[in-house]
């Protein structure tokens, strides 16, 4: 499995898959089918088969998925068997809206820090997490592991702050600012852009069956 390319659409079902078999698992259900699945899902039954076999399947015929089990190893395909480190950068609605997700922790992702350059927002809690003056930013990163930056910065210095971090050997972010980052191959990125998912749902509004 370690040579063979899975498609980005596969990538991107998995975790939809991961949170409703834990909806399931909340819900006292230990087994299911694909067939059943798919009714909740509003996917093929042939396509989540599809979708499991390119990871050695998991079901048994007559017997569909155990549940737990399921979840377990696709939460180990999305690397969730494993704790990151994750820094916020800027201190404003969306990075407290982030820092204050419950969410995060519950899955591993442990905010470790959050840097902004306003004087008064340094030095202030957001839940359990001091921000911190961005100048402070190599000497953290130097110091403590971080796994993940998450951008949440004005467009026109995300791109310096991003190279920035990349430099300190940071590799992986999640980007929500406005704009593309120009980073190595070897960095992941995972762009977050509100305003096209808004134009996104802008589209299918407009092109509702009457």
């Amino acid at each position: 499995m370690a040579d063979k390319k899975i498609s980005s659409a596969v990538i991107k079902r998995l975790p939809r898959y991961y949170r409703y078999l834990s909806e399931l698992l909340d819900n006292g259900i230990d087994r299911i089918s694909s067939g059943e699945l798919s009714k909740q899902m509003k996917v093929t039954a042939s396509q989540i088969r599809q979708d499991f076999n390119n990871f050695g399947g998991f079901g048994q015929q007559g017997y569909g998925y155990n549940v737990a089990y399921l979840k377990s190893e696709i939460g180990k395909i999305l690397g969730l068997d494993r704790n990151y480190h994750v820094i916020i950068l800027g201190a404003g609605n969306l990075g407290h809206a982030l820092a204050n997700y419950a969410g995060f922790e519950k899955r591993g992702f442990i905010v470790s820090g959050i840097f902004d350059v306003a004087p008064e927002k340094i030095g202030k809690k957001i839940g359990e997490t001091t921000v911190t003056d961005m100048k402070d930013l190599g000497n953290f990163v130097a110091n403590h592991t971080v796994d993940i930056a998450a951008l949440t910065l004005p467009k026109a210095i995300a791109p310096s702050v991003a190279k920035q971090l990349a430099d300190y050997g940071v590799s992986a972010f999640w980007n929500f600012a406005a704009t593309d980052l120009n980073l190595p191959e070897n960095v992941a990125v995972e762009n977050v852009h509100l305003a096209e998912s808004l134009m996104r749902l802008s589209y299918n509004i407009s092109n509702l069956p009457e």
